[in-house]
């Protein structure tokens, strides 16, 4: 799905840059999952003062990670869609390691096709230029 939508937006920006971020955004994603679908998913489902549902809490945990994401559109219309699948998974199993790995990976995939966007370049080579 991210190479179809890159293609028609002309925003596929893929170069050997991807290979280190797929490496080390799994950290990030990581502790994005523990931040945003641990503390958040966790304690809304343990929330002792009021019952939430699973569907409100997976709804509320997904529009409060999609407006981390503000202001890039894409990234909020994905993380809102990611959210979903994560929260329920995380209700489910309570594993985040493998949530913040898949976050990395599909992270560091969408900015090089759906967002045009080397993340690589710009934390690291901005130095040496």
């Amino acid at each position: 799905m991210f190479v179809i939508i890159g293609f028609f937006q002309k925003t596929i920006n893929v170069s050997w840059h991807v290979l280190p971020l797929l490496i080390t955004y799994p950290i990030w994603g990581t502790i994005q999952q523990f931040l945003i679908i641990g503390l958040v998913t966790g304690n809304l489902n343990t929330l002792k003062s009021r019952k939430l549902n699973k569907l409100d809490i997976i709804l509320i945990t997904a529009i409060l990670f999609s407006l981390v994401h503000y202001p890039s559109y894409w990234l909020m219309i994905g993380t809102f869609i990611l959210a979903l699948f994560y929260s329920y998974i995380y209700l489910k199993v309570k594993n985040l390691y493998v949530l913040g790995l898949i976050h990395g990976w599909l992270g560091a995939l969408f900015y090089y096709t759906v967002v045009g966007q080397d993340p690589f370049a710009d934390v690291f080579l901005k130095f040496f230029n």
